[in-house]
């Protein structure tokens, strides 16, 4: 990747496969839910929906997450095709995870919005191939309360279990085949989203 290209690209946006009415996120989760949702196409009645859970636009940060569905509770890795309304719906309900002196008033402002708020945000670096942290940064979205609610509920197009595309790309990198597992990635895109949208969520 070349130094122009990494100066063109901006630390805080949003990366993502779409289409024209949803976009999709990334979990992973024990087998007896993971597999359970990829069947049904929705998650099971054990999925808690009083529990706050963080859904990844990114697949590779995914699987930096998850070690590529090897650690213990993350086996089975979900790519979960979502309404895109929904999503922005929770971007806008959203608080930072943390206090950032230029976004927020003060740290009591900041705790109370957090408080409020159904949705929360953080961005943590972005990750290559080999878990390597890049300069720009991926969005973590984190649903509790009535955004778990209606994600579980509404927003849930359908269910892919791509565990099996994570162990073949993990392969590919093991195997040195940099290239071959880069072609197997999920083509993601910034995402179109208003400056509204984001304007409260940059750290």
């Amino acid at each position: 990747m070349n130094d122009r290209f990494l100066a063109a690209e901006p630390k805080f946006r949003i990366r993502a496969r779409y289409t024209d009415t949803t976009i999709t996120v990334y979990q992973a989760y024990r087998p007896g839910i993971g597999l359970a949702a990829a069947r049904d196409g929705r998650f099971p009645g054990e999925w808690k929906r009083d529990r706050m859970t963080w859904i990844k636009p990114s697949f590779l940060w995914m699987m930096y997450r998850c070690g590529w569905g090897t650690k213990e509770g993350q086996e089975t890795v979900l790519a979960v095709e979502i309404d895109r309304a929904g999503f922005e719906w929770a971007l806008r309900h959203a608080c930072l995870s943390h206090y950032v002196s230029r976004v927020h008033t003060d740290r009591a402002a900041w705790k109370r919005e957090l408080g409020r708020a159904p949705a929360r945000v953080q961005w943590d670096p972005e990750r290559d191939l080999h878990h390597n942290a890049l300069p720009w940064r991926s969005l973590q979205l984190g649903l509790a309360g009535e955004a778990a609610r209606r994600y579980a509920d509404e927003w849930v197009v359908g269910i892919q279990d791509v565990t099996p595309l994570a162990r073949h790309v993990h392969a590919a990198v093991r195997a040195g085949k940099a290239e071959e597992a880069a072609a197997l990635l999920p083509e993601e895109r910034a995402y179109p989203v208003a400056e509204d949208v984001l304007a409260h969520l940059r750290a």
